[in-house]
């Protein structure tokens, strides 16, 4: 199964009630159809990883980035991430913890942008 394995059903209900306070800041932006229309998902499986925030309409998955996405490990895991999403063409936008907390309007912009851009 490609979308929300239940085998992953826990792990993504558990990063739901564990969410970062950038990732609460920017859910509820997000929430209820709040920016631009577009229904946005928290925590969506995709193949074997659950990407933050994703809009199905738009094939668009918005990562949240904290201090461990600067290590070389993680970077490399997270070019893996962004190869397997794009060849499902789904579109990733990147944001850090930093950003969603010092300028959230910034975010929302480029999530909207991103959003608005055609589909291949």
């Amino acid at each position: 199964m490609l979308y929300n394995d239940n085998h992953r059903k826990q792990w993504r209900r558990d990063l739901r009630n564990n969410a970062t306070e950038a990732e609460q800041r920017l859910w509820f932006a997000l929430r209820k159809r709040n920016l631009g229309g577009y229904k946005f998902r928290r925590q969506y499986g995709v193949g074997k990883y659950i990407i933050d925030f994703f809009c199905p309409e738009r094939r668009l998955a918005v990562e949240v980035d904290g201090g461990q996405h600067y290590e070389p490990i993680q970077q490399c895991c997270d070019e893996e991430r962004t190869t397997f999403l794009k060849t499902h063409d789904i579109r990733v936008v990147r944001v850090t913890n930093a950003e969603v907390m010092n300028d959230l309007s910034a975010v929302l912009e480029k999530i909207l942008e991103a959003a608005k851009s055609p589909l291949s």
